[in-house]
Parts: structure tokens; C-alpha cells; sequence
């Protein structure tokens, strides 16, 4: 199978037809075999029953439904393990983007090799004070930290080696980051490619402000564990060790002086409970440390770095 077309999808029953037809009109043109899973999150309107109908009409097309609104990372994430597509594409089920641009998608990781593609909507249409400049300062932020140029890292259209999406699990808000989990997975060919962004045209966004402090939250989170998942103790250990030097160095201090001057008073100074509680919390943390890195040796994914791409086997 040539396409995995994968589209989350939560309050969209008008926009459904016109988009399934569309892809299959684009399918069609360009003579791809294809599947696309549309994944009902939690939806209260007639979302469902389109779907059902859609399916029944062309097998082709797969529901998957969820009895409660689990979010978008959980509808890609279930999706992402059905996908049998050699590429596998995402995008939104609002009308917001073009399936027009699947073939090119397409081409960019099957023939020009890339194992990740990202949609760049350079034109948008969205509100300028909740949506463009929240998304350009997150994007800059997430550019600057993880390493990948990428301009749009939400952008909901994107295209993926299978192994892509099989080696990576998407959860909470992930979804913004997974240009990062294929990163840290070791897949490093990374594209992007300037797509169409077009006016809603029916209903209204799921996403309010929120998500950007979630964004951001997982954003740190993503980061921490993609650096320090496998040595804890580099992180733990170092911050536990400088803690503890502070409180030993200021008690050490408060001691010395106790013993050139008798009539020093250790207990009555801030800096000896600041000292100790100092001392407390560095050993805490080296233990925080010393635990997470045994926790972590016995992780049964623990030496998972994409080896059958880095290692060759002659006969």
C-alpha cells in the first residue's frame, strides 16, 4: 500500500464528505493504493454515523472511534499502529488543509528520501492575535531547543516513513513534537514543505490557550527525558551533589568559627538551617538520581537506539 492517510478528527460531520471525496479524487488521479483512518475523538455531533456511512460506501475508509475526548496525540497514536501505508500522512479533518498536497508529500519521502516531511503554513488564515504570533513565538522556542529548522512544527499535515510512526508513541499534547521523538529516535532526515492553508470553512477550533501552556510543559518534558532518559544520574546526581557542597561548605564555615570564638552562636544564624536544609535536599536528590538510573538500567528498551540502522551485517 502506497498512502496511510490519517485524520483525527472531533465535531466535524460537515466537513467529512467533502474531504473524504476530495481525497479519493486526488487518490484517484495520481494512482495510489490507499487507506484513511479517520479517528473520532470523542465527538458529540453526527461525526460517527458520516463515517459509517463513508465506510460502508468505500472500504477504504476506517473508523475508529473513542467513547470520550482523549485528545489528538491519543487519536494519532492508535492510529499510527494500524497504518499499513509505505507513507503515512496526517492532516486535519477542518477543510484547513489541502489534499492536493498529498502527492507531493508523498514524493518527498518515497522518492527524495526524507523521513519525516512537515507542512510550513507560511499564508495562514487564523486569528492573529490567538493563533499567528502565540504560534510563531512557540514555534522559535521549540526551534531553539531542539535543534530541528523547522518553521511549523503544529502544522497538522505532515508525511512519514512508516517506521517513522512505528518507532515513536505520541501522548498528552506530543503530537506538536513528534519532528523531536523522530529525532531522538534517530531519524534525522527531516524536510519541510510549504502548503496551502485555507479558511475554516465549517464549524469552529477545538483549541483554546490552553494548549500553549500545555505545549510548552511537554516541551520541557520531551526534552528532559530525550536527554536524560537513559542517565538520570547526570542530572540528578549533579544538582544533589551541588546542593549538598553548599550546605556542607556554609556548616564547615559556621563550625570554624564556632572554634576561634566560643561565644558564637551556630543555632541562632539562618545560615545553619539553610546549611542543613541544604545538605538535606542535595542527598535526596542523588538518591532521586541514584534510584531513576537503576530504574532505568533494568528498562527493557534501555539500549533501543535504532541499531539495525547504525550496525551492518556482512555474509
Amino acid at each position: 500500500m502506497d498512502i496511510t492517510v490519517v485524520i483525527p478528527l472531533k465535531n466535524e460531520a460537515e466537513s467529512l464528505p467533502e474531504l473524504t471525496q476530495w481525497i479519493a479524487r486526488v487518490m484517484q488521479d495520481n494512482q495510489f493504493s490507499y487507506e484513511v483512518i479517520l479517528v473520532d475523538d470523542g465527538s458529540n455531533d453526527d461525526s460517527w454515523s458520516v463515517i459509517n456511512h463513508i465506510a460502508d460506501a468505500d472500504q477504504r475508509f476506517k473508523g475508529i472511534k473513542f467513547k470520550r475526548n482523549y485528545g489528538k496525540s491519543a487519536a494519532l497514536n492508535v492510529a499510527f499502529r494500524q497504518a499499513q501505508g509505505d507513507v503515512v500522512i496526517t492532516m486535519d479533518a477542518d477543510l484547513q488543509d489541502s489534499p492536493d498536497e498529498i502527492p507531493s508529500l508523498f514524493k518527498m519521502v518515497k522518492e527524495d528520501g526524507f523521513d519525516l516531511v512537515s507542512g510550513w503554513k507560511k499564508k495562514r488564515f487564523d486569528n492573529v492575535i490567538t493563533k499567528n504570533i502565540p504560534s510563531k513565538f512557540f514555534n522559535a522556542v521549540t526551534r531553539k531547543m531542539s535543534g530541528i529548522k523547522l518553521n511549523d512544527f503544529n502544522c497538522g499535515l505532515k508525511s512519514y516513513k512508516n517506521e517513522v510512526i512505528k518507532g515513536i508513541e505520541v501522548y498528552g499534547e506530543m503530537h506538536r513534537y513528534i519532528p523531536v521523538l523522530a529525532k531522538w529516535q534517530g531519524f534525522t532526515k527531516i524536510g519541510e514543505k510549504e502548503v496551502e492553508h485555507r479558511a475554516r470553512k465549517y464549524g469552529y477550533s477545538k483549541f483554546g490557550w490552553e494548549r500553549f501552556i500545555n505545549g510548552f510543559l511537554d516541551l520541557a518534558t520531551i526534552m528532559f527525558i530525550g536527554k536524560f532518559r537513559k542517565k538520570p544520574m547526570q542530572f540528578f546526581g549533579l544538582l544533589g551533589v551541588f546542593a549538598f557542597l553548599i550546605g556542607f561548605s556554609t556548616s564547615a564555615y559556621l563550625i570554624i568559627s564556632k572554634l576561634i570564638d566560643f561565644d558564637y552562636s551556630i543555632t541562632t544564624r539562618p545560615a545553619f538551617y539553610i546549611s542543613l536544609t541544604a545538605m538535606v535536599i542535595g542527598t535526596q536528590l542523588f538518591l532521586a538520581g541514584f534510584i531513576s538510573e537503576m530504574i532505568s538500567r533494568g528498562a527493557p528498551d534501555r539500549n533501543n537506539y535504532n541499531i539495525e540502522k547504525e550496525i551492518g551485517f556482512n555474509n
